[in-house]
């Protein structure tokens, strides 16, 4: 027998995790774990993100109109438990949680290089719906650890150990 589920409030939980790294205009990184994520189109891809204008890196979106998808492994647990409750206002998380990062090479965003998968995009479009402003990313450049290549160039997803439920 089926029964209703009351609070259908993350019914669909994403996966993999995701961490989106920003810039600001004036060189600030932040991060933070975001749960609404999809690919939306495939020429060219691009791939769709959720992000609610109060949080603190809405405004970084908007002035520097780009973001890389960073994909952790569960390794990264605590850090990203912690860039889904800490605010980029409060503290600088790249600092705070000791972040080792690197510039994006098509995006003036950093990419987070614990993760195993990153994808540079830079922003095409963006709609505000109910409460979040929904930013359509061009994928620019996607890298991967090589050990999870396999000959062809293909990613090997099912090697990986990517944080799959919440943290």
């Amino acid at each position: 027998m089926k029964k209703e589920l009351k609070n259908p409030l993350f019914v669909m939980q994403g996966f993999p995790q995701t961490i989106i790294s920003v810039r600001d205009a004036k060189g600030r990184n932040n991060a933070l774990a975001v749960g609404y994520i999809t690919n939306v189109n495939t020429n060219p891809p691009m791939m769709l993100i959720g992000i609610a204008p109060s949080w603190y890196s809405h405004h970084m979106i908007k002035e520097n109109p780009c973001f890389v998808i960073n994909l952790p492994e569960k390794g990264f647990r605590k850090e990203y438990g912690l860039l889904g409750s800490l605010s980029g206002a409060e503290v600088d998380k790249f600092e705070a949680l000791q972040l080792n990062w690197m510039d994006g090479e098509c995006v003036n965003a950093p990419i987070l290089t614990d993760c195993p998968v990153n994808i540079e995009c830079s922003v095409v479009d963006s709609n505000t719906l109910f409460y979040h402003e929904l930013f359509v990313g061009k994928i620019e450049k996607v890298h991967v650890d090589e050990k999870y290549l396999d000959t062809n160039g293909r990613i090997l997803w099912d090697k990986m150990e990517l944080i799959g439920k919440w943290a």
